[in-house]
């Protein structure tokens, strides 16, 4: 099955992270060469073809206008299975960091987190099968390509993948408005943070699933954060509580 992928940053992190089947690199005509130049060279040396194409064309093959004049064509998202992401943090020689999404919704948020994680090195994202969004290319494009690097499952059950990690000794940390101070806990551990709804916030299963629950603290008078930015906060304190190794 294949996807095709838009926007120069999501094609040029596909192209570099080669974990997808890549087909077929399109470039619309009269662009600049600086916009382009690395976008070839990785497709050649891939031996993808290059096609140029009009700007309607272009338009055509991706249903939309704001694709910056390039597509890949390439395989469906490569999902992986949880004991590869435990496996990829025990060859790291680091304390395991995983972020957990609990029907996580919107775009924004999904690809915020997605984004965020990437920067801070996890070990892996896990994400419910049903009723959560897919790694589209419009996740892909909201994550500005961050997805392509990536370890990412999709589980039927979240408890059970939960777990899991616990099997490996792998803490898990629920994000949520009633537990204890981030600041007072210690984060510099075998650590999966799970992020929840944003409005209904962490299930219930879930939440009894958490070995301890940690809120951000907050002195304005709106009660939250929405769930990209509270998870990347608490994501880049769990980097800071390992000295930004």
């Amino acid at each position: 099955m294949s996807e095709l992928l838009s926007r120069r940053n999501p094609v040029l992190e596909a192209l570099r992270a080669k974990r997808r089947g890549n087909k077929k690199l399109w470039l619309q005509k009269g662009l600049p060469a600086k916009q382009t130049k690395q976008l070839a060279h990785l497709a050649r040396k891939q031996g993808l073809k290059i096609e140029e194409a009009p700007k309607g064309k272009i338009s055509q093959l991706v249903g939309a206008g704001d694709h910056q004049g390039v597509v890949l064509e390439t395989s469906a998202y490569p999902y992986v299975e949880v004991d590869e992401m435990i496996v990829a943090a025990q060859d790291s020689g680091e304390p395991a960091l995983i972020l957990i999404l609990d029907l996580v919704q919107g775009m924004y948020n999904v690809g915020t987190l997605l984004r965020s994680a990437e920067a801070c090195g996890v070990h892996g994202v896990i994400m419910q099968e049903r009723r959560a969004p897919d790694v589209t290319p419009a996740v892909v494009q909201h994550a500005q390509g961050a997805t392509e690097h990536l370890l990412i499952a999709k589980v039927t059950n979240l408890v059970q993948a939960i777990n899991q990690l616990k099997e490996a000794d792998i803490w898990i940390a629920g994000l949520d408005m009633d537990g204890e101070l981030w600041g007072e806990v210690d984060l510099n551990r075998p650590l999966a943070l799970v992020v929840g709804h944003e409005g209904d916030g962490l299930r219930r299963l879930t939440r009894q699933a958490c070995d301890f629950i940690v809120q951000l603290p907050m002195r304005g008078k709106v009660e939250s954060l929405n769930a990209g930015v509270a998870g990347s906060v608490m994501l880049y304190g769990a980097w800071q509580a390992r000295g930004f190794k």
